[in-house]
Formats: C-alpha cells, structure tokens, sequence
C-alpha cells in the first residue's frame, strides 16, 4: 500500500489511474523520484512525511516533520465533541449559540479545522507552543478556506487565556509515558516531533499541567475533551476527581481513547483543589 501511495504521490496521479493504465511505463526521471521516495520509505520515514499530506475529517492537510501525523483514532475526539453539543442542545441546555472553542496543541490544525466545520457559528481558538507547527496550521486554514474562522496562538497549553471565558476546551496532548518508549513504533519515535509523542516519564505529565489550567479557564458548566490512551485511563481519571460527568469513550479496538468531564456549575468550594 505504501508503495502504491507513493506512486501516486510520484506520478500526481490517483489510484484510479494506476489501475486504468496497467501498462504506464516511468519515465527516466519518475523513476528516479520513486526510487528516492521509496529509499526514504525504507529507512522508516512516514509516507506522510515524504508525500507531504495526510487525510483527516475529510479533508487533505499539509504534513511536515513539524507536526504530529494526524490519525484516525483522533477523529473520535471530534466525534465526542459533536455528541457532547448535540445532546446539549436536545436536551434544550442553555448553551451559548456561539460556543467559544480551544483547541490546545494544534498541531497540524486538524482538529481545529473539523471543529471549524462543524460548529461554522462556534468562535474557534488553536494553541500550540511551536511556531513551525502553527505555521502548517494556518497553512492548512488557508488550504481548507478557514483562515478567518480560527485564532492562532503561539503559547504553552492555555496560558494567556481569561478565567472562566471559555465553553469548551479539545486537546490531543502528548500522552505516552518515556518508561513505555520501546513500545511505540520505531518510526515514530525516530521521525515524529518528541514533544508532540512523549509527555514525560509516566505519559500524564503534560495532561496534568492541563487539567488545572482548564479548570480555570472553562466557564461553570464547560467541558474539557482530550484524546488519552489505555495505558494513563486511571491516571487521567484521578486527575479529574473534581470534575462531574467524566466519560471514557474507547475506540473501534475497544481501548480508551477519549475521555470528557465538565467543570461543575458550582465551584466555590472546589477552587482549592487547584490553587498554586
């Protein structure tokens, strides 16, 4: 498959053409090109790295060594919020018409830009603490036609961020424990930006810095999303202990992969728990 991909990517064809045109001979510089790609392929570079795209919410996104691969499992981040928002609004809440959205660690901008296009009324904002990976973002924006529906920040997490201004906070944050390395894929580790892929030496590290700053920042009521993973479910859980109607959601592998919690509407004696 990723030969044939490459392919494609080489010839500026689409899959269609490979099959329709069985007896396409390369020319000598195609060949050249492929033979590069390939080489790169076989030393373990990401097909995305190399062809410079990967699909996600339906759209082609520019990818660079800058920014995390965007993945399928990711989707069921967006999936989760578009649930959490319809069944708020069936079940008549008195949420905002305009929700007021961050999306923390941007990265590639995918999940801004799905968010973008699900919400279109919705006031999107994307984080991230990497000027090379919020450049791919905009790029992506301006890709997609949706430069003018979301705010870019370069800051780490939420910092700079009001209290209790925002409705709903969405982050993939890096969640993989360093003592669990030699577990995640070699190609990974090798290529892909280490800040976006390890968080430190349990996986819950950045999550934890999260957490209280979403408290904070989320208004009574709002919700925080994050993609996790099977390995840092309790670790995440205990994290949330304050917060009401936390939920797991697993993915199509039966593992948890998202997990939601609302901040209460009353938090007065709650504050505490976060202060310093």
């Amino acid at each position: 498959m990723n030969a044939e991909l490459l392919l494609m990517f080489t010839l500026s064809r689409d899959r269609a053409f490979l099959y329709a045109h069985p007896e396409y001979e390369l020319t000598v510089d195609e060949a050249d090109r492929y033979q590069a790609a390939l080489s790169e392929r076989c030393r373990g570079v990401p097909a995305q790295y190399i062809t410079g795209h990967q699909e996600f919410w339906g759209m082609d996104l520019i990818v660079t060594s800058a920014v995390l691969i965007p993945r399928p499992e990711t989707e069921h981040l967006v999936e989760a919020v578009r649930e959490l928002i319809t069944n708020a609004v069936a079940s008549k809440e008195p949420i905002p018409l305009e929700l007021r959205i961050i999306d923390v660690g941007t990265g590639t901008g995918c999940i801004a830009l799905a968010l973008a296009r699900e919400f279109p009324r919705s006031e999107i904002h994307a984080t991230d603490i990497s000027p090379a990976a919020l450049e791919i973002a905009r790029a992506n924006s301006s890709l997609h036609q949706l430069a003018s529906r979301i705010q870019f920040h370069q800051t780490d997490l939420l910092e700079g961020f009001a209290e209790n201004s925002v409705d709903m906070i969405v982050s993939n944050p890096p969640y993989v424990g360093e003592l669990e390395e030699d577990q995640v894929q070699l190609e990974v580790r090798k290529f892909e930006p280490r800040n976006a892929v390890f968080a430190g030496p349990v996986g819950t590290e950045v999550i934890a810095r999260l957490v209280p700053q979403a408290w904070t920042v989320l208004r009574p009521g709002g919700w925080l999303v994050m993609e996790i993973s099977g390995t840092i479910v309790e670790g995440v859980q205990s994290l949330l202990n304050d917060w009401e109607e936390v939920a797991i959601v697993n993915d199509l592998q039966s593992i948890p992969r998202v997990v939601a919690a609302r901040k209460p509407f009353v938090t007065q004696l709650r504050e505490s728990t976060y202060d310093g």
